[in-house]
């Protein structure tokens, strides 16, 4: 790939793009390989999979940074055309990944947005850099799309492109979503820069968000921050849409919960590969009665030791036996140079190492810990062995994974235990709904889901597949860019 010329926002010109997606992620990962040249590879996802068909019918680009660091970022890499999909990269140094992405983004934003768990750290010089790498996405938009061309901003690390792209492109129809949840309106106020990201946002024609919830917080931060005039009336869930009133125009606030692509999940469980694999991973873990199954980022909101110490305390108790039941959590490395990351591998792989040493024997632990990324055919596989799925957020902006095991359990088997405080919870109310910090109650809903009839796992599964089965990743993208369409009605110039 040879660089392109400079940035200059005076000098943008229209691009070719009818349809443009801006993520902090390209849907594919640059790799350097030894020989010093670099590769392409696809990384497989819900995102992509939703909208690649409408970038393509739609002329479509897609605008983020392609995962490797690049100390040049006063050019850009030219377009990258892939199989009828232009990509285009835009370059971060080792700076901007410490301090956009790691520092202000990781140890700033997500932990403000999930409840606090982790104490947020407020650095000027992180903030000073997440402005500056916003205005490079913005401009590379604004680059690649062409005149009245649709651009759907995605997530929290780019909250402040809607307003500099609006700024540069007023012709744009723009969008935003927000994948994790949005914050309680007194843990927002906390944060040095909240008017600068309420008005960020604003630059949107339409603000999306997993729950009514997070729309309405946004609607009164709205009102306190910048004094707009805002709607007042509940926002629904795909309907009732929340409207901000600036001096030129109108922005839409609305709730849209993201999903999966449940039909094909659906078909590949069905699949005789899966079904063999998954009577093979029983038998590797010596064929226990009940296998519980927890899937998860290794991350501090995800509640992966809540379910360890429940698990644990019910073996002690002899509510779950451990010569027939097994816990695997297998849990994917993430953010390793953050040091509430670190701290949080450390703590969770001692937790497993105290459980399987006083409940487990030679070979043959009461839990088995995967800290490595499991293939997806292999992770279908898990997901159709396990009797018991654990999803236990601390707080989750929606958790897919909780969907993602409700589509392959075409056999109407196993049960899910779900945290309230995931998105999910709204949509997936025959799950067993728990508290995560109330451990007895976490115990209390693993042995009711350990022990459940037959009759009542099939009548909670049915109910759970029908509502995942019908609300898909693709339903999702369509409302929402209905939505969006909505908002622009006519020509903007």
């Amino acid at each position: 790939m040879s660089p392109g010329g400079g940035r200059s926002a005076t000098a943008a010109k229209y691009g070719n793009s009818d349809f443009v997606v801006v993520a902090n992620r390209l849907p594919v990962d640059q790799e350097r390989l030894p020989d010093g040249t670099t590769a392409w590879k696809r990384s497989p996802g819900g995102l992509v999979t939703a909208l690649e068909p409408l970038l393509r019918r739609r002329r479509g680009a897609w605008v983020g940074w392609a995962g490797i660091v690049d100390e040049d970022t006063d050019h850009d890499d030219e377009p990258i055309v892939q199989e009828d999909l232009e990509l285009r990269p835009v370059r971060l140094s080792a700076a901007d990944v410490a301090e956009y992405y790691e520092g202000f983004s990781n140890a700033t934003l997500w932990p403000l947005y999930h409840d606090v768990i982790v104490k947020p750290m407020y650095h000027r010089e992180w903030w000073d850099r997440y402005v500056d790498v916003n205005r490079r996405f913005a401009e590379a938009t604004s680059r690649a799309a062409a005149k009245g061309a649709t651009v759907w901003v995605q997530d929290y690390q780019l909250q402040l492109v809607p307003k500099m792209l609006r700024e540069l492109r007023p012709d744009l129809i723009i969008g935003f979503f927000l994948h994790i949840p949005f914050p309680p309106v007194e843990l927002f106020m906390q944060m040095p820069w909240r008017t600068e990201i309420v008005e960020g946002l604003l630059g949107a024609d339409l603000v999306g968000f997993h729950l009514a919830g997070g729309a309405q917080n946004f609607l009164f931060l709205a009102r306190r921050l910048i004094g707009a005039n805002t709607s007042r009336g509940a926002v629904g869930v795909r309907s009732r849409y929340g409207e901000v009133e600036l001096d030129s125009r109108v922005v839409r606030v609305g709730a849209f919960p993201i999903s999966i692509d449940s039909a094909a999940l659906d078909q590949a469980a069905r699949h005789r590969d899966i079904k063999r694999r998954a009577r093979e991973l029983r038998a590797e873990l010596g064929n226990p009665r009940k296998v519980l199954l927890g899937v998860d980022r290794l991350d501090y909101t995800k509640g992966i030791d809540v379910r360890l110490k429940a698990f644990s305390e019910l073996l002690a108790e002899g509510r779950a036996k451990r010569d027939d039941t097994v816990l695997v959590q297998l849990a994917t490395p993430s953010r390793e140079r953050v040091d509430s990351y670190q701290q949080l591998r450390n703590d969770i792989e001692r937790q497993v190492g105290h459980i399987n040493g006083e409940y487990g024997e030679v070979g043959h632990p009461v839990v088995h810990y995967l800290h490595r990324p499991v293939p997806r055919d292999e992770l279908i596989a898990f997901f159709v062995a396990a009797d018991v799925m654990l999803v236990t957020p601390l707080r989750d902006g929606m958790n897919l994974v909780a969907k993602e095991y409700v589509a392959c359990r075409s056999d109407l088997g196993g049960a899910l235990v779900l945290s309230e405080f995931t998105g999910a919870a709204a949509e997936l109310r025959q799950a067993y709904l728990v508290n995560p910090h109330d451990l007895e109650g976490v115990k209390d809903s693993i042995e009711a889901a350990l022990n459940q009839s037959d009759e009542e796992g099939r009548r909670r599964m049915r109910s759970l597949r029908r509502q995942v089965l019908a609300h898909d990743v693709d339903r999702w993208a369509r409302s929402f860019l209905d939505a969006l369409a909505e908002s622009r009605p006519g020509d903007a110039d």
